[in-house]
């Protein structure tokens, strides 16, 4: 298996002309600004692009990117399971903009569309609410909100996180139909 290396911003930024870009967040997150050059392949998806991003890692080096870098490290793990070498962009698009970086905003993109952890940190502050609220009403709600700080509390130890991995299939976090098709094709062609 080979070992994915890590990229920071400053060096991601001197390569970016010659790198092979892949952003695994979800499309909604990918539309609100991302690396320039980079191509939309969320995570959920990428065992289905194995073979085109195999072909591209035979012509040039991949860089695999995410808001924070767990997401794109997650994805690294499984390009390497696979044999394909890449690196990750250590921080993600949130170290790249820290760094002084610009992201690319598609003129057609929302503007409402939220990163995956703004929409994780809503839903499990508005499920606590409701558990606490309700919980007055009948204290077997508040079970709700204990589910919530149990789910958190396991996601900080895992570094996983299933409420975003719920939150991903909803129909705005998903990729339109051809999406991902149009995607591999400009892979093929990169």
């Amino acid at each position: 298996m080979t070992q994915p290396r890590t990229l920071d911003a400053r060096q991601a930024d001197s390569r970016l002309h010659e790198l092979i870009v892949l952003d695994v967040r979800t499309p909604g997150e990918y539309a609100t600004g991302h690396l320039p050059g980079a191509l939309n392949i969320p995570l959920d998806d990428l065992t289905r692009a194995l073979p085109d991003i195999r072909e591209a890692a035979d012509r040039g080096d991949v860089l695999v990117v995410c808001a924070s870098g767990s997401r794109s490290a997650k994805a690294c793990e499984t390009l390497a399971e696979n044999g394909i070498t890449t690196a990750t962009l250590a921080g993600g698009t949130q170290a790249w903009t820290e760094g002084g970086h610009t992201l690319h905003r598609p003129d057609h993109a929302p503007r409402t569309a939220w990163s995956m952890d703004r929409q994780v940190r809503l839903t499990a502050g508005a499920v606590v609410l409701t558990g606490l609220a309700l919980g007055r009403l009948r204290p077997a709600f508040r079970l709700a909100s204990a589910g919530v700080a149990g789910g958190l509390a396991f996601s900080a130890l895992t570094d996983t996180c299933g409420m975003a991995a719920v939150l991903a299939k909803l129909p705005h976090n998903r990729p339109r139909r051809g999406d991902l098709e149009a995607t591999l094709e400009a892979l093929r062609d990169h």
